[in-house]
């Protein structure tokens, strides 16, 4: 078949899509209703002739032509980009599209120099599209190892082949309780014997007991994926839970949250840089990282 325009629109809708896990799921990124979006998917199903997917009742799950379909997809897009990217850079120009893949609450960090990095790059061209994914830590590495993201902000228990980590700052995270938790308003005393029968929050990257050893009880009762998640648990008052200090200052300062033993129950985590040896070799992405890294004030390899 030839590659037309309408059907590198929907390729990116099935590559949304699956990357979402599902319909629905893609709705808040695609910004589009679940029906436009299924129409979109049967149009690519139509065009291509093959069924690319398994949608119902049992949930979401691709064929065997769809996991190719997938792969194909993303190898397509990336080369329609970098085409892009490249013809910009044969001009001198700045243009296309930098996506940016980003773990959630960063925004409240005032290490966290994003925001300035996307001004700076914004000043030197106005042909720049820029895209901004907030999501899992483990969505991030892998949004950068496919391509679909240009570069990363994040964290990583195991880092992937073929993806360079530049630290740019460290956040420091707190154990806390809420008001209403037994641990709130007790005293010194108390803490230890009542920490033993605390439920703390089990959440997803480098915040499990394993990495921290801090000898407290993790059931399966209160799990969370995001920070936003943990905090929501938090205020319960049935649980407490490991948080960065710039998101939980907000709760703090209200009175509503309280840090347990800070001097013994804390952890950094590095937050880093993440791009792609294969996808960050246009005059974009390379301008796009300069300024991440300039911005955090970190110094160039020579």
């Amino acid at each position: 078949m030839q590659v037309q325009d309408v059907d590198l629109r929907l390729l990116r809708v099935f590559v949304t899509i699956v990357e979402c896990g599902g319909l629905s799921a893609a709705e808040s990124r695609l910004n589009i209703g679940r029906s436009t979006i299924s129409a979109h998917l049967s149009d690519l199903e139509i065009r291509l002739g093959v069924k690319l997917c398994k949608r119902g009742r049992s949930g979401f799950e691709l064929t065997e032509p769809g996991r190719i379909t997938y792969q194909a997809s993303l190898e397509l897009l990336q080369q329609c980009e970098a085409f892009a990217n490249t013809i910009a850079g044969s001009k001198q120009q700045l243009s296309g599209r930098v996506s940016i893949a980003i773990i959630d609450t960063l925004v409240s960090d005032p290490h966290c120099k994003v925001a300035q990095a996307i001004a700076a790059l914004k000043d030197k061209s106005d042909n720049i599209q820029f895209d901004l994914y907030v999501c899992e830590a483990r969505e991030v590495e892998t949004a950068v190892a496919n391509g679909r993201s240009l570069l990363g902000i994040g964290v990583s228990r195991h880092q992937i082949r073929g993806l360079d980590y530049t630290p740019l700052h460290y956040e420091t995270n707190y154990l806390y309780c809420a008001a209403g938790h037994p641990l709130f308003d007790c005293t010194e005393q108390d803490i230890s014997r009542l920490l033993s029968r605390a439920e703390v929050i089990t959440s997803n990257y480098l915040r499990d007991k394993e990495r921290r050893n801090d000898g407290l009880h993790y059931p399966n009762s209160a799990i969370a994926y995001h920070d936003e998640g943990i905090a929501h648990l938090i205020l319960t008052g049935k649980f407490i839970g490991y948080l960065p200090e710039h998101y939980a200052s907000y709760w703090v300062d209200k009175g509503l949250f309280k840090a347990i033993l800070p001097a013994k129950y804390s952890y950094q985590i590095p937050l880093m840089l993440i791009t792609s040896k294969q996808h960050a070799n246009t005059p974009l992405a390379q301008a796009m990282i300069k300024q991440i890294k300039r911005s955090h004030a970190v110094k160039e390899q020579s």
